[in-house]
Order: C-alpha cells, then sequence, then structure tokens
C-alpha cells in the first residue's frame, strides 16, 4: 500500500471499527466491498484491507458471494484493545466499563499476591516509583499525567507475576484506565483513598507480603466499581 492507501485505510477502519462496535451495524448486516468503496470513496485494496483488520479482530467474517458479515458479538475478540477502545466510545461504556472492572477484581489481587512472592528488586523498586508519581499527580486536575504512572504500576503488578497471561491483560487494563480518564468516567481529582491504597499495595510487595497485597489490590477493584455506580450506572 502507498503511504495515501494507508492513510485511507486508517480513516476508513476508524470509521467502520466504531460503527460496528457500537451496533451501528449490527451482528448480521452484510457490508458489500463495492458500496464500501464507493461511499467512502476508496480503492478496493483499501477496503480488503480495513476488512482484513476486522477479521484479525473477528468482527467481521468475508464470504464469496456473500460480502463481509458482522459477526455476533460474542464471537468478537474482546480483548483486542482496538476493541475495547471502540466500545468504550459507544453508548454502551457503562455496562462495557463494568465487565471490564469485573475481569480486574477477578485477576489484579492473584497478579498481586503472586507479584509479593516473585517481583524482582527492580520491579519492586518500580512499583515505588510510580505509586510515588501517582500521589504527585493526584491533586490539582493532573488526570493525564497521573493516569500515566496507574497504567504503569498494574502493567508492572501484572507482569512481576511471573504469570505470561496476567501480564498479557496489561493492555486491557490499560485500555479500561484510560478509557475512564478520557470519557471523564472519573472525578476532578482521584480518589485519595485508591491513591494511599497504591502506595500500600508497592509497600506489601516490596515487603514479600502476598495476602496483604492481594487483599488491598482487591480494594483498589472494588473502589474502581463504586466508582461506576457513582459516575456510570
Amino acid at each position: 500500500m502507498t503511504g495515501q492507501e494507508r492513510g485511507l485505510h486508517a480513516k476508513l477502519l476508524a470509521t467502520l471499527g466504531p460503527a460496528i462496535a457500537s451496533g451501528e451495524y449490527p451482528p448480521g448486516t452484510v457490508l458489500r466491498t463495492d458500496e464500501l468503496e464507493q461511499r467512502f470513496d476508496v480503492s478496493r485494496t483499501v477496503v480488503r484491507e480495513a476488512v482484513r483488520v476486522l477479521e484479525s479482530m473477528r468482527l467481521v467474517e468475508s464470504r464469496r458471494r456473500v460480502g463481509v458479515t458482522v459477526r455476533p458479538t460474542e464471537e468478537w475478540n474482546v480483548f483486542d484493545p482496538q476493541v475495547i477502545r471502540w466500545r468504550l466510545a459507544g453508548s454502551d461504556r457503562p455496562r462495557q466499563l463494568r465487565s471490564l472492572t469485573v475481569l480486574r477484581s477477578a485477576v489484579e489481587p492473584v497478579a498481586a499476591g503472586l507479584a509479593a512472592r516473585l517481583a524482582t528488586a527492580e520491579q519492586c523498586a518500580e512499583l515505588t516509583g510510580h505509586a510515588l508519581g501517582m500521589v504527585a499527580t493526584s491533586r490539582g486536575g493532573q488526570l493525564e499525567a497521573y493516569l500515566v504512572h496507574d497504567v504503569a504500576f498494574h502493567r508492572v503488578v501484572l507482569r512481576a507475576s511471573g504469570n505470561e497471561m496476567f501480564a498479557k491483560l496489561g493492555d486491557v487494563v490499560a485500555e479500561v484506565l484510560t478509557g475512564r480518564t478520557q470519557h471523564r468516567v472519573m472525578f476532578t481529582d482521584p480518589d485519595p483513598a485508591a491513591v494511599t491504597l497504591h502506595v500500600q499495595v508497592a509497600e506489601a510487595v516490596r515487603a514479600r507480603d502476598e495476602e496483604r497485597a492481594e487483599r488491598l489490590t482487591r480494594q483498589i477493584t472494588v473502589g474502581a466499581m463504586a466508582e461506576l455506580d457513582v459516575l456510570a450506572p
């Protein structure tokens, strides 16, 4: 693809993806290649490349003589960060945030307990550094700066668990934390209690206190769910 085609491909994908994820094109909808070419004024190559990406996310499937069909929601790759981003941008955001927070509640406390047992000295230092960064950016409406440390903190916890499956969920957690901030499902400043809990988790991991690390992380996820009850009921 040429540079121009890549730009058109990205634009087409940024239109079709959110439209499918939001239900504008419900499951079973058939998108014909020639119609997409005409509607978006792009070449067949651009359409095929966009469809290929959507197929890799299992949002659509292509059939000869039929066209590109939107798959049932339960067949989508709901762990794909881009799919999460598109779903969070749509009207189904509250349910999606709740679903992702339940996933975090099931995984992150266990990961924190494992991290307390297995984290390296470098990972402990990273956790402490990002926890302190969260403290430093938790006042004055610095949500974007706070988000950087928040995402990094949770990535380290998942990675330090020593479980490669947990570690791969780092992108998922990053998307839900980013979505909460970008779509304003956050208070102006983070909850001081939640900030303190992150510092305490870092301390528990460094102290090799598995039970405390798991318990404190569970409190973080419970608090996140309580925020959703207020901000995205």
